[in-house]
């Protein structure tokens, strides 16, 4: 058994309240998923029971990358969930919990890394079950972590304020630091509280840090997480403020996110976010006061790399990972090709908006031998080869 050693780590609100920044991991649903670990459709996590190797990798990769914190592997752990996908044969709730915290613990314990329990929305609420129902789900995976003894609490991916206050309210009784986030967008909850209402609404019921994570990409949600912190202030209450959203731009998403997409789940790839992007989610997110910043789903560690990277001044340390990763592309001037090493400088990443790598029409008969060539043929060869004339081209 894996329990956490009393007060070896300045809790969540210690950091925040010095003015640090807390970088979260990312999206281990998908990434599981991709890997073979997490059924489509179902998304529970009995991984983290079945198996752990996995789930404990993982968890060593968003460390190395910047993760101060280990979230456990608890998404839809609850028993209602489990019993309403035919999961809970195999493994009771109470199992795959204590897997989860064991596992997180584990890794954190590698690192300057907290450990976070999390809820999440349940089956129960959706089907219009009682206040005292639905609380009592909740009680049962915070039983798990307070025998386990994590850093502070969670409760995240939340489509209606009001199921997250009843999570919050629970979650509070642990005496821990318990952050809630909601998976919606500018236009509010599903029935229509606006996110300063969410917000005002949270941090009356116990909340320490509000924000919103899930269902839209980056600039989204922090522009949400902003009308949150407007709603606090207004109301002359403090909170702290977190952000994990997709890795997936999301322009065209209506009020549930990008689960109303025709690519979702199977066809996001196109859409992901490259790591200079997440440079600029970073900045953005730090410059509007969100000071625990993270991700969701499709968020790989590389991605979480980059925010630790572009916050790497103020935070004053680089990740592990950045060993292997030079500064906006670096370790390019060690290519063979002398035109990808003229690519290793800030301003050529800094304003390359990546593409799909498809042809701009589905007939592609419509392209001969000239229409089209000069996208499908590689670039001709940059002909410097001695160190002044590489870096004479760095600088075009």
């Amino acid at each position: 058994m894996i329990m956490a050693p009393a007060g070896a780590k300045r809790n969540i609100l210690e950091r925040l309240d010095a003015g640090e920044i807390v970088i979260g991991d990312g999206g281990f649903v998908f990434a599981l998923e991709k890997r073979g670990y997490v059924k489509a459709g179902p998304w529970t996590p009995e991984a983290a029971a079945e198996h752990p190797e996995a789930v404990r990798q993982l968890h060593r990769e968003f460390l190395r990358a910047g993760s101060n914190v280990m979230q456990t592997f608890t998404f839809y752990a609850s028993d209602d969930k489990l019993e309403n996908r035919g999961n809970a044969q195999r493994f009771t709730g109470t199992q795959i919990n204590e897997a989860a915290c064991d596992l997180a613990r584990e890794v954190a314990n590698e690192g300057d890394a907290m450990v976070a329990g999390g809820v999440s929305q349940t089956p129960s609420y959706l089907s219009c079950k009682c206040e005292d129902e639905v609380k009592g789900i909740f009680k049962r995976q915070l039983d798990v972590f307070v025998k386990k003894n994590v850093d502070f609490m969670i409760a995240e991916y939340f489509e209606h304020v009001e199921e997250a206050e009843w999570a919050v309210q629970v979650l509070k009784t642990s005496g821990k630091p318990v952050c809630a986030s909601l998976c919606i967008g500018p236009d509010g909850d599903l029935n229509g509280v606006s996110p300063g209402d969410c917000a005002v609404r949270l941090v009356k019921a116990g909340a320490n840090i509000v924000g919103i994570n899930c269902h839209f990409d980056p600039m989204t949600c922090v522009k949400t997480v902003k009308m949150m912190k407007e709603g606090v202030e207004k109301a002359g209450l403090k909170a702290h403020y977190m952000v994990q959203p997709l890795a997936f731009h999301t322009p065209d998403c209506n009020c549930q996110g990008f689960i109303d997409l025709p690519e979702f789940p199977f066809g996001l790839e196109p859409r992901i976010l490259t790591r200079w992007d997440m440079h600029k989610y970073a900045r953005e997110a730090f410059n509007v006061g969100i000071r625990f910043i993270g991700g969701c789903c499709g968020f790989e560690p590389y991605h979480i790399r980059a925010v630790a990277e572009e916050l790497a001044t103020e935070r004053g340390c680089l990740p592990a990972a950045s060993e292997k990763h030079g500064n906006w592309g670096a370790g390019l001037e060690m290519h063979t090709k002398p035109w990808v090493r003229a690519r290793a400088r800030r301003a050529y990443w800094h304003h390359t908006i990546a593409r799909q790598g498809r042809f701009h029409t589905d007939r592609l008969e419509e392209f001969g031998l000239i229409i089209g060539l000069e996208r499908i043929s590689p670039p001709q060869p940059i002909r410097a080869v001695r160190r002044e004339e590489i870096e004479k081209s760095q600088s075009l």
